[in-house]
């Protein structure tokens, strides 16, 4: 299959009436997008990435007025969408049955966002169903924040990418539920912890996923190169593994050593909003080059500093 990339709407519409996957700009990385209410495209999602069929998907809709559609709203829900909706706020609220279980991994509840890139909206506003669309790149790898990213990785497997240039927030969605009245983050991203405490007064922190995942990107060992990626601070790691060939990932300043092969400063200003932006692309230019291991700055514990440090954490895993 010859896969193209270009800016035409109706035929990235057409392509998925008849059950087909293309490939979604957002506004926090690029989707594999195809049917959420059919279950033989949505297997097709999973076997294009290779994910495990027990890992969720979200699904994306055109408009807020469409939540209630499929799933239970609770009052709190309709007011944190109607604060972050269009944006990088994901729900997962209890199901309707018109999503297929293979959705949800077998789950009794969906994830839920509205898609603030323009593209997004108007590719949902030409087609009658919500688009189920994990990051469209191999299950585990480094997510695309660009068409060309997603060519790189799913070239060959879909027929069309739909271009909408680079990704503007630069990592996935911030992810919350609702139990028994209290707000749980179960994935740092586009949406900070501070902006939900501002309408939520207080969020709380999983310690760890545990049973049936609720919700995408909760994988241990996820974002991942395919170079090994150490964690941690930058000028003790540099000295502990100065004898291997490096490549390293730093917020504002890069210490200086012979060892080190290629670097990535992903803010000069140290501003964690453009590091987001910047992070997916240069964890893919570091694995791109001849280095044994990629050392990683962790990054402050606050604004999106919270959210880089989860993609990290989880790139480390392996």
């Amino acid at each position: 299959m010859k896969t193209e990339i270009g800016t035409d709407l109706l035929y990235a519409a057409a392509l998925l009436r008849r059950g087909e996957l293309v490939g979604m700009p957002t506004e926090t990385v690029y989707g594999l997008a195809g049917n959420a209410l059919d279950s033989d495209t949505v297997l097709k999602i999973y076997a294009t990435k290779g994910r495990p069929h027990f890992n969720p998907l979200i699904v994306h809709l055109q408009d807020i007025s469409e939540m209630s559609k499929y799933a239970e709203v609770p009052a709190f829900a309709q007011t944190l969408a109607e604060r972050f909706w269009p944006g990088p706020l994901t729900l997962v609220l209890p199901k309707k049955k018109i999503i297929p279980d293979i959705v949800t991994g077998g789950g009794d509840t969906v994830a839920l966002r509205v898609p603030a890139h323009s593209l997004a909206h108007e590719l949902l506003s030409l087609i009658d169903f919500p688009l189920a669309a994990p990051s469209a790149n191999p299950a585990g790898y480094i997510s695309p924040v660009t068409a060309e990213h997603v060519c790189e990785q799913l070239g060959g497997k879909i027929a069309y990418i739909l271009d909408g240039g680079t990704c503007s927030v630069g990592i996935e969605s911030t992810v919350i539920a609702l139990k028994q009245d209290e707000l749980v983050v179960l994935r740092a991203g586009g949406v900070t912890l501070e902006d939900l405490k501002s309408v939520a007064g207080s969020v709380k922190l999983p310690t760890q996923a545990t049973g049936q995942l609720a919700s995408p990107g909760l994988l241990k060992s996820h974002y991942a190169p395919k170079t090994k990626l150490i964690l941690g601070d930058l000028a003790n790691l540099i000295e502990e593994h100065q004898s291997r060939k490096l490549a390293v990932l730093a917020l504002s300043h890069l210490p200086q050593n012979a060892a080190i092969v290629a670097s990535e400063i992903l803010s000069p200003a140290g501003d964690l909003t453009q590091a987001a932006h910047n992070l997916f692309a240069a964890m893919r230019r570091l694995d791109a080059v001849d280095a044994e291991l990629i050392l990683a700055e962790r990054m402050p514990e606050h604004s999106f500093g919270v959210a880089i440090n989860d993609r990290l954490e989880r790139a480390a895993a392996l």
